[in-house]
């Protein structure tokens, strides 16, 4: 069996504030709990509400770490009570509430999937919070079938590009909306159908426009405020509109007798509350429906830059730059 240290290399948040307040320190290492396995992390995925957790936003769930980092990839060292699967050895990648940041890190057997074997542990570092966010939301909650149309907020952010690859994996057309035009041409590279700069056309006119007026059948909205509005009148008869960020404002005000005769469905959710059972109900569908396709279509994240762990501030303020194209990720 592997030799398992007390101690451990993790990032905290000192104080709240700057990307400057995250800081390696030394942590003990957490045994895993029952239906819990270890995890020596090789990579870990970095994400906006980790950002937000760094600036006293959004405090983690109460009996959960304080240490950021939702994602993580790397190998099975120790399992808990009850776990038969994965097995200690196992290459995985898994979702946790927290504690990513770090060299080791629990989490639920239930919410770990296996390495995709195309894969690099960076990549599959990459993979959980953004496809269980986009799965649920997209395809368990808002229904989007083979044929529909997919408009996708924000298309070259972790998110977005995760949209992109499984909207156009299951047939749908896919229109992005996106801030320049690099990273609009990024977003057709990754297969989307139409790319929107915001900054220079209505996405509401060339949604209508692009789809020869019908609009989108599916809205996957993390802008939040005053685009609800205009996602109602960018979504089709009987769109629906999954909402699960805030980026700009948490109020709206909307008009619904537009709501009403369009039969829109309007939804909104967050993952890193939900239950265990919940969760792991969200793997269980990914790894039939989608781990598959990591063969078959060639699925692959976008990979924008690889942190040293330590190096966890600078990987924060690329973030927050608004430069990067896809995922960011911390090397363990």
């Amino acid at each position: 069996m592997r030799d398992i240290p007390a101690a451990m290399t993790a990032i905290e948040i000192g104080t709240p504030g700057p990307p400057e307040a995250l800081r390696p320190v030394s942590r003990p290492v957490t045994e895993p709990g029952p239906q819990e396995v270890l995890i020596k992390v090789a990579a870990a995925g970095v994400n906006r509400p980790d950002v937000l957790q760094r600036r006293g936003m959004y405090p983690p769930p109460a009996g959960v770490t304080d240490i950021p980092g939702l994602e993580v990839a790397g190998e099975v060292v120790r399992v808990g009570a009850g776990v038969t699967e994965p097995a200690v050895g196992a290459r995985v990648c898994a979702l946790v509430a927290g504690g990513g940041y770090a060299e080791y890190v629990p989490a639920p057997a239930v919410q770990c999937l296996p390495v995709p074997a195309a894969l690099s542990m960076e990549e599959a570092a990459a993979l959980p919070e953004t496809f269980f966010t986009v799965y649920y939301n997209v395809f368990m909650r808002a229904r989007l079938r083979s044929g529909e149309i997919l408009l996708v907020h924000g298309g070259s952010s972790g998110i977005g590009t995760t949209a992109i690859l499984l909207g156009k994996a299951f047939g749908a057309r896919v229109l992005i909306t996106a801030g320049t035009a690099d990273k609009c041409s990024a977003c057709r590279t990754l297969g989307a159908d139409v790319a929107i700069n915001y900054k220079e056309e209505d996405f509401v006119a060339r949604t209508v426009e692009a789809t020869g007026g019908q609009g989108a059948d599916v809205i996957l909205d993390m802008v939040g405020g005053e685009y609800l509005a205009r996602n109602i009148a960018a979504a089709a008869v009987n769109g629906r509109i999954a909402i699960i960020a805030t980026q700009r404002g948490t109020k709206a005000e909307i008009d619904l007798v537009k709501l009403m005769t369009k039969r829109l469905w309007l939804g909104g959710s967050t993952l890193r509350p939900q239950t265990v059972a919940s969760k792991g109900e969200i793997a269980a569908l990914l790894r039939k429906e989608v781990w598959p396709l990591f063969e078959t279509k060639s699925l692959r994240p976008v990979l924008h830059a690889r942190f040293p762990l330590r190096e966890a501030a600078r990987a924060h303020a690329l973030m927050e730059s608004g430069a990067h194209i896809g995922k960011i990720v911390l090397l363990a």
